[in-house]
């Protein structure tokens, strides 16, 4: 019993010990941990605070004029193409023009020998001068038949037969003339001229060769690339509105790159063709450019980009800022503060990159034009303007697509 007494007192005082050293240690925890703990949740709330505001860039809505295009895929074509070819038949002699090179109206081409022409000329003058002199000496011996007549001294009969025979020389002489003005003609067809300004094809013959005026070939092509045209094609749901446009003044056209990233040229419509076509449901169109720095080539495949109506004074912003959802079209709007809600909008016209908003948005609202992916209904966000977003831009990019009419779903 003794021996049982002293070992309990030791026990207590292990268990005591191990006690006293395990408050020692929390308070020593306490006084290096616990006071760092509240800092680091305190400094993890506000960068989570911080995170929360998502940037995105922002548009102010306005009111602007909204013009409506119809675009279309067009091919470049000559306003005019001519085939040279020789109206008179013999060999060519000179040849003043070099393949592509631009001409003018009036410029020499070819030279034919004129010798054979000049012959024929010459001959047909002399054959004049005669009749000439032989008209002259009808006319005088009709004076004297008729001096002769009043003194009784010739007869009705040889005065008449006389006046015919000057009628028939003086029809001679027309005739005579008529044939010269014909050799004068098939002379000066023995010298090409360019009928149109424009440029030089591939030459199709040579100097020394013989061509003759039945030849189908020709010689060479001009095509006019000042002024050039484009003949493009639209559906036909939009002929009412073309025609209508096209009846009161001026439409003009634009031909833009094939990728329709780049404008080439400007021009008007020229022409609209008469009936649409039933096996593709388009009308045909033509517009005239200038081509003053011959961007436009014969052949070259473009898109067009008609301007056929401009509606006043409506709310327009960027593509982009209009969203898809389940229940339709919307718009992310950014409050006084600073929060985004989400507003339903109706979507009259689009094109480009810029829609006209008819329902949902007024004007001075901000809405959110980039940075939605992390948005939703009633995020706090960090907004900046267009022009401060990393040159992001709210112009409209030339995008080769149809024109939309009506409200968008």
């Amino acid at each position: 019993m003794a021996g049982n007494l002293t070992k309990r007192p030791k026990l207590s005082l292990t268990l005591f010990g191990i006690f006293a050293v395990g408050v020692v240690g929390y308070g020593a925890w306490y006084v290096l941990v616990g006071g760092v703990k509240p800092a680091a949740v305190s400094a993890q709330s506000a960068a989570t605070q911080a995170a929360a505001r998502i940037p995105v860039t922002s548009f102010e809505v306005k009111k602007t004029d909204f013009p409506v295009h119809a675009y279309g895929l067009g091919v470049v074509s000559p306003f005019r193409t001519v085939t040279v070819k020789s109206r008179v038949d013999g060999q060519i002699i000179k040849i003043f023009f070099k393949q592509g090179q631009m001409v003018k109206e009036g410029d020499a081409l070819v030279e034919i020998d004129q010798r054979p022409y000049t012959a024929a000329m010459e001959q047909a003058v002399a054959k004049k001068a005669q009749d000439e002199a032989n008209l002259k000496n009808d006319e005088l011996n009709l004076q004297r038949y008729q001096k002769l007549a009043k003194q009784q001294f010739e007869t009705e009969q040889n005065l008449d037969t006389q006046q015919a025979l000057v009628d028939q020389m003086t029809a001679q002489v027309k005739g005579d003339q008529a044939a010269i003005d014909n050799a004068q003609t098939n002379l000066d067809y023995t010298s090409i001229k360019a009928p149109i300004s424009g440029r030089m094809g591939f030459r199709l013959v040579d100097p020394g060769n013989i061509v003759h005026a039945a030849d189908t070939t020709g010689i060479v092509t001009i095509a006019q690339l000042q002024p050039i045209a484009v003949v493009f094609t639209e559906p036909e749901e939009q002929l009412q509105s073309i025609a209508k446009a096209y009846e009161a003044g001026e439409v003009p056209v634009e031909a833009l790159t094939s990728d329709g990233t780049k404008t080439l040229s400007q021009g008007r419509l020229a022409i609209m063709d008469n009936s649409v076509s039933q096996a593709t449901g388009t009308i045909s169109l033509k517009a005239r450019f200038d081509n003053k720095d011959n961007a436009l080539w014969p052949g070259l495949s473009v898109n067009t980009r008609m301007l056929i109506d401009t509606i006043k004074q409506v709310i327009v912003v960027p593509q982009d800022g209009v969203q898809h959802g389940p229940s339709g079209l919307f718009a992310y709007v950014i409050g006084s503060d600073g929060k985004v809600g989400v507003r339903p909008i109706k979507v009259s016209q689009s094109g480009d990159a810029n829609a006209v908003v008819s329902e949902g948005l007024n004007v001075g609202d901000k809405i959110v034009v980039a940075g939605q992916s992390r948005l939703f209904d009633g995020a706090m966000v960090d907004e900046k303007p267009p022009a401060a977003a990393n040159g992001a831009t709210t112009e409209a990019n030339v995008t080769p697509s149809q024109t939309k009419t009506g409200s968008a779903d």
